[in-house]
């Protein structure tokens, strides 16, 4: 099963290579070096922000 998956996903980066025309360690590299980690630190960002916004909606006004 993990085999299957794991062989799935490489047959997807390879044709994703073939589209644009590179090898499949450049598209590998871009999406796991570059694409995935500035993903998740801009959704990190974006839950700090909203996470602020939300506890002060629902804070007791203060007298």
């Amino acid at each position: 099963m993990i085999q299957a998956l794991f062989n799935a996903c490489v047959w997807i980066l390879i044709q994703m290579a073939h589209f644009f025309g590179t090898s499949y360690e450049a598209i590998n590299i871009w999406i796991f070096v570059v694409i995935h980690p500035a993903l998740t630190i801009y959704l990190f960002y974006l839950f700090l922000k909203y996470r602020k916004k939300y506890l002060a909606l629902i804070a007791p006004p203060a007298k």
